[in-house]
């Protein structure tokens, strides 16, 4: 047995286990660990490929499927479960379904990125789907209560979101530019949500990069904005003088 392939392997084990916690925790109505559990298997979905490339042993085929496989478990069917049983019950079949579309759309992001591994480089062709399973948890433990109409609605929307042609940054200083108006328009729009609910960092943070993705998406098509007047970093939101 190749002791440096066990590793990472392990590590994404953890990353299922974790997602398997959460289900069983959002059957049991502990609508805290549910979410918390599904954070925790996201630290460990980040750090399975780290430690492959540490090791000597990234790129294969077997660690990419089993990391595809417990992504769609942990990121996909856990969150679908946990937000149809927090907030979605009153919707009936209907909530059911919508739930279940998360997990659909968390499928075709995680074939996508899988078939487009060499073509895709400096960005995320739609939401990763741990952020958006991020998303869900995160407003689990929020404080923020949505009618279920309007949770519906955000749940689709991120389902949506992750196969899209949304392009959000991977934060590495290259590919795909974030726009100045863009950042700024999610930032205000997170500060103010801050201001009202402090303890509802973790959401706000979820919220704000989703927004600044969209809107920076939306911004490049009805501008046709070229790189020129990219931001691409926290510090160049500052340095840069024109719209």
């Amino acid at each position: 047995m190749n002791w440096r392939r066990l590793i990472p392997n392990s590590i994404s084990s953890a990353s299922l286990i974790f997602g398997v916690l959460s289900i069983f925790k959002t059957i049991e109505g502990d609508f805290f660990l549910a979410p918390v559990f599904i954070v925790i298997a996201v630290i460990f979905d980040s750090m399975d490929g780290r430690a492959a490339r540490a090791l000597g042993v990234g790129g294969g085929d077997f660690g990419k499927e089993m990391d595809s496989l417990c992504d769609m478990c942990s990121f996909g069917v856990a969150p679908a479960i946990m937000i149809y049983m927090y907030g979605l019950q009153e919707l009936g079949l209907a909530g059911q379904v919508i739930a279940a579309l998360f997990a659909v759309g968390g499928c075709l992001r995680l074939a996508r990125f899988n078939c487009n591994t060499g073509v895709v480089h400096g960005y995320f062709q739609g939401m990763p789907i741990p952020a958006g399973a991020c998303f869900l948890a995160t407003y689990v433990v929020s404080g923020y209560q949505f009618s279920p109409a309007v949770l519906a609605a955000v749940t689709l929307v991120i389902a949506c979101i992750m196969y899209s042609e949304v392009k959000f940054p991977d934060f590495k200083g290259k590919g795909n530019p974030m726009y100045r108006l863009p950042v700024i328009i999610a930032v205000i729009v997170g500060a103010v949500m801050l201001y009202e609910r402090p303890g509802a960092w973790p959401f706000v943070a979820m919220f704000t990069y989703t927004l600044a993705g969209i809107v920076n998406h939306v911004y490049r098509a009805l501008t046709g904005k070229n790189k020129l007047f990219a931001v691409r970093g926290l510090k160049e939101i500052f340095d840069v003088y024109s719209f």
